[in-house]
């Protein structure tokens, strides 16, 4: 059976993450080379109410699209993380936006906090580029691709106008997970 990595992003709808999940999966699959699918569900409200991306990538076939066992889970809201903070495996992680979750998930896995919403408006001056920077915090907290793979896939997806913001977005995500993790 292929060596499977399953990656859950959560969150509000409207806050990109569905995005963020195909930017993952495009990074995996089209520059990595690497077998991706991605899937995704949104309560009724859309905006507002919570969503989720799937992200499974492996080194062979995918024979089931959805995610069962989770490696890795980023919740943004603390309805996210009520709702789909579960499933995480033992030793897996969880990566909450510490402003909005006050409410931690327990579990068997390691849980990071990092203001992700906060530092997208008070370091890039835009929050709309939050989802880029949880993309950013995911790709190093798993090292599921490349940090040169994940830039890349955030490049092709965005405008010509944005590509300097998303790329710092997409940097600034990364480098803050790594400090933590020091």
């Amino acid at each position: 059976m292929a060596k499977r990595y399953e990656i859950r992003f959560s969150g509000a709808g409207g806050q990109g993450l569905i995005t963020a999940g195909i930017i993952l999966a495009e990074a995996a699959s089209i520059i990595e080379g690497k077998h991706a699918v991605q899937s995704q569900s949104y309560g009724p409200e859309a905006r507002g109410g919570a969503s989720k991306s799937e992200v499974i990538i492996a080194d062979g076939p995918i024979d089931y699209p959805k995610a069962t066992i989770v490696d890795a889970c980023l919740a943004m809201t603390q309805e996210a993380a009520d709702k789909y903070a579960n499933g995480i495996k033992p030793g897996g992680l969880l990566l909450l936006d510490s402003d909005f979750v006050k409410n931690e998930p327990k579990g068997d896995f390691k849980v990071i906090k990092m203001p992700i919403m906060r530092t997208a408006k008070e370091d890039l001056g835009r929050e709309i580029v939050a989802n880029v920077v949880a993309l950013g915090a995911m790709i190093a907290l798993t090292d599921v691709v490349s940090r040169e793979s994940g830039e890349q896939a955030v490049l092709r997806k965005v405008p010509e106008a944005f590509k300097d913001l998303n790329k710092k977005a997409y940097s600034l995500g990364f480098e803050k997970v790594k400090e933590l993790l020091k």
